[in-house]
């Protein structure tokens, strides 16, 4: 590699970092009140647009980040990042309200070892998100007075992993993607007493609660295809996700207004960053794609995840249950091999999805349902502008529940260049 590529590297890895220590979380559904909140099935800007599609197939030209084994297809190096925005309708049936969030989706690059062979990729991004807030009115027991709750929450887990894809045999490809997952999960509860005038009576109170989480874990992938024509194969993949027990420590208080969060302050510490773990249950991956060479891709896949054996922090196990998700995806290229009409040579990409939930209310499981679109637009020859879009419903009005429609965004780029792991012939 020349000085010049070295330092244009460096650089990279320098603003890689900086996006590391200033990454924050975002969402902004009420059901994320629940377990560690809404975990990322999705994975990056293009595969959004597929609903999800990434396990049996991706391209060269974005970060490979659903399967490690397809990373081998990223020949030439590739920095990606993305921003999110999400807003949300919810209703109880009686009662409405908008809700929005958002924020830096993920950062990723992957790079060449050998072209074609071997690839080493990093990045951060979103592993759970937690954003909410909810305003319970109630009556007291055996009393004349109303309480009103308003319960929050906000933070969730990242991660900053390293992954590597390698051509194992003839259209064969494994890859491991090791992670380190950091973050915190804040949720506050502020109870008032109301008087029969409903004038605020006697002490308010807060309750604080802080688990932050500091662990490894790792994720497998394989990848295979195989010819059906001169111009087209079929793709198979598979991943695995592993989490189990992941180390953390949590801080609880209980105390006035604005003091809970203050360890020094008056009130009662119920844990003092207390060590213990979380067990997450493992991911499971697979997919089936079918692909015409810069025309066309269709897949169906499905991802599965047991939290019916989650365990909270408190060792509280059986409030989640099972979650699957299944997605239906592809995308085409009006003509790949135009050079006038660079929206003739822009990928156009679409997908509908269907999540259950872990999310278990008043015996309800909660289901999600999205249809989503996307694209990625040329910069120059190698470089593309991200974008994708996502409509959905989640919840039900049943059992007194709340249904949230909602519409989501997420817009970046994919920065390409094929100098830097080669030796330049003509200066």
């Amino acid at each position: 590699m020349s000085i010049t590529n070295s330092i244009r590297f460096l650089g990279v890895l320098g603003t890689f970092f900086i996006f590391t220590q200033a990454f924050p979380q975002s969402s902004a559904s009420t059901y994320s009140a629940l377990g560690l909140g809404e975990f990322n099935y999705s994975g990056v800007t293009q595969n959004q647009g597929m609903a999800g599609l990434g396990i049996s197939f991706g391209t060269g030209w974005g970060v490979n980040y659903m399967n490690p084994a397809l990373s081998t297809r990223n020949t030439i190096f590739n920095f990606q990042a993305a921003l999110n925005y999400k807003r949300i309708n919810v209703t109880s049936g009686t009662d409405n309200a908008t809700i929005d969030g958002g924020g830096l989706s993920y950062v990723g690059l992957s790079f060449p070892v050998k072209s074609g062979k071997r690839t080493l990729g990093m990045g951060v991004g979103q592993i759970s998100s937690v954003n909410y807030s909810i305003l319970v009115k109630g009556e007291v027991n055996n009393s004349d007075f109303n309480s009103i709750n308003r319960v929050e929450g906000e933070g969730g887990i990242s991660e900053a992993y390293l992954s590597y894809g390698i051509v194992v045999a003839k259209n064969l490809s494994l890859g491991i993607h090791g992670s380190y997952l950091f973050g915190s999960t804040i949720r506050t509860n502020q109870l008032v007493l109301l008087n029969p005038d409903d004038a605020e009576f006697g002490f308010q109170t807060e309750y604080y609660e802080r688990l932050t989480v500091s662990d490894a874990t790792f994720k497998a992938g394989a990848h295979y295809y195989f010819k059906t024509g001169a111009k087209s194969n079929i793709h198979i993949g598979a991943t695995y996700h592993a989490f189990g027990n992941i180390n953390g420590k949590e801080f609880a208080k209980i105390a006035d207004f604005g003091q809970a969060s203050r360890p020094d302050s008056d009130g009662d510490v119920l844990r003092n960053n207390e060590k213990g773990t979380v067990f997450i249950p493992s991911n499971l991956g697979y997919g089936i794609s079918y692909e015409k060479i810069n025309k066309f891709v269709i897949g169906l896949e499905a991802q599965m995840q047991n939290f019916s054996q989650y365990r909270s922090f408190s060792g509280v196990q059986g409030e989640l249950g099972d979650t699957y998700r299944v997605a239906l995806g592809g995308q085409l290229i009006p003509n790949f091999s135009t050079v006038s009409n660079i929206f003739k040579r822009s990928t156009i990409r679409f997908g509908i999805e269907y999540q259950q939930t872990p999310f278990i209310l008043n015996q309800t499981q909660i289901n999600d349902i999205g249809i989503n679109f996307g694209a990625s637009v040329p910069i120059n020859s190698l470089s593309l502008m991200n974008f994708a879009i996502k409509f959905g419903s989640r919840g039900t009005l049943n059992n007194g529940l709340i249904k949230e429609d909602y519409f989501g965004v997420t817009l970046g780029f994919s920065l390409n260049d094929n100098t830097w792991f080669y030796k330049r012939v003509f200066e």
